[in-house]
């Protein structure tokens, strides 16, 4: 199995393998390889898992993209193609010039594949699919510039470089866009969301920009498109000491929670009575680990006294595109 990770999260990817029985074999910058040859869908550092990948090897690009073309027609022998497929080609920024010679080599292959198979190269898509989870088609990473992984099935875990916007009040707009990919859902019109910790209101601006209404909960201003928007209830009050009306039966299809705080500190006071008391249906939740060590706080989160584990099963915990030193958690809470 070859993961793949953010460039300079190697040794995390490393450490969360070997806690889950898989150790490495092989690092370089942003992938790590593993004996390993289950897809491990609840790993939080990698992005893309390729399955039982063949190592090929070659100087030249028409040299490369001959062994791939040969790897894939053989592999293919017997299978239809009737839909879009996944034809992937990656391989890490860090190495300069690399990308160079990974389109040099995916542009050749493109022309053995139209030469050979011009109805099944008319459906390959160049991306990694939308979404989490298992995928076929092709996927290519280069280790070096004359050193390649290639495989068929993968697993995707969903994290993503998203657009930016201009009104968005932060970064953190990017993180939360990210997540719904990673849940597979984002919030609709109609739908109410509670944003804990709101400021400077990048969650809450992309909640209202997909139709929610939002109640913002922070004692510091909302800026940007979040500031004064319509959809947007800014209540200035200490996120910690928040709790939905019990009496009215108050209760919020979505929590949002992304807040410079130390872990431990926002699980007991935030996570376990929004999720216990089910005050949502629904959560995405950002936990920084800057602090803690991020190997022994998964331990924490998946734990049979977690929270998370205990009214949110199926919850997925990711390390993605857009984050830094944190966690991003999100999951639906079973009814009561």
């Amino acid at each position: 199995m070859l993961l793949t990770c953010q460039a300079g999260f190697e040794t995390l990817l490393e450490r969360e393998l070997a806690a889950t029985g898989g150790p490495a074999v092989e690092t370089g910058p942003g992938w790590v390889r593993t004996e390993g040859a289950e897809f491990r869908e609840t790993l939080a550092f990698p992005w893309l898992e390729l399955m039982t990948p063949v190592e090929l090897k070659g100087e030249a690009v028409n040299a490369l993209a001959q062994r791939v073309a040969e790897y894939f027609f053989e592999n293919l022998k017997g299978e239809r193609v009737e839909a879009d497929w996944p034809c992937v080609w990656q391989g890490p920024q860090e190495i300069t010039g690399l990308g160079r010679r990974i389109s040099a080599v995916e542009k050749a292959f493109g022309e053995l594949l139209k030469k050979k198979l011009s109805r099944v190269a008319k459906l390959a898509k160049l991306d990694v699919p939308r979404g989490a989870g298992p995928a076929r088609g092709l996927f290519v990473y280069f280790t070096d510039f004359g050193r390649m992984f290639v495989a068929r099935e993968a697993f995707v875990h969903g994290q993503r470089r998203m657009a930016d916007d201009d009104l968005a009040p932060s970064r953190s707009y990017l993180k939360v866009e990210e997540a719904y990919i990673v849940l597979g859902r984002e919030p609709a019109a109609g739908e109410t969301v509670c944003d804990l910790g709101a400021a400077p209101g990048g969650w809450s601006f992309s909640a209202a920009r997909h139709g929610a209404k939002v109640l913002a909960i922070d004692n510091g201003p909302l800026k940007g498109g979040a500031f004064n928007h319509p959809l947007i209830e800014h209540r200035l009050a200490d996120a910690f000491r928040f709790a939905p009306a019990a009496v009215a039966g108050e209760h919020y299809d979505w929590l949002f929670c992304d807040m410079l705080e130390e872990p431990h500190h926002v699980m007991q006071q935030i996570v376990h009575p929004w999720l216990s008391q089910g005050w949502c249906s629904r959560f995405v939740i950002n936990l920084k680990f800057g602090r803690v060590d991020p190997i022994a706080l998964l331990g924490e989160l998946r734990g049979p006294e977690s929270p998370f584990t205990k009214f949110a099963p199926g919850f997925r915990i990711r390390h993605l595109y857009h984050d830094r030193e944190e966690f991003t958690v999100v999951g639906e809470v079973k009814a009561k």
